[in-house]
């Protein structure tokens, strides 16, 4: 099975900034799109956005113009460049193909206090 591994989640404060970091096993991410997803308290998983296997990148309009998604120089990691952060962006954050196919992993929290 395919393992997820995302890092780089904390504790910030509104308008800061953090880099999430995600690793998998294997080789997926160099033959299928890739993504970026979470879940807030209360409310289900969502995209966050997403790299299509033929480049195009998506966001959802929340984060547009906020963050960055790109991929590492291995093939099987993946970043997310999150800026202006607010309050309604914490959630656990996930990362997986896109659209998802795997077990997910366990997360990275983001918390971002007023």
């Amino acid at each position: 099975q395919v393992q997820l591994v995302e890092s780089g989640g904390g504790l910030v404060q509104a308008g800061g900034s953090l880099r999430l970091s995600c690793e998998a096993s294997g080789s997926i991410f160099s033959l299928t799109g890739m993504g970026w997803y979470r879940q807030a308290p209360g409310k289900q998983r969502e995209l966050v956005a997403g790299i299509s296997r033929g480049g195009v990148i998506d966001y959802t309009d929340s984060v547009k113009g906020r963050f960055t998604i790109s991929r590492g120089n291995a093939k099987n990691t993946l970043y997310l460049h999150m800026n202006s952060l607010k309050p309604e962006d914490t959630a656990v954050y996930y990362c997986n193909t896109y659209p998802p196919t795997v077990n997910w992993g366990q997360g990275t929290q983001v918390t971002v206090s007023s």
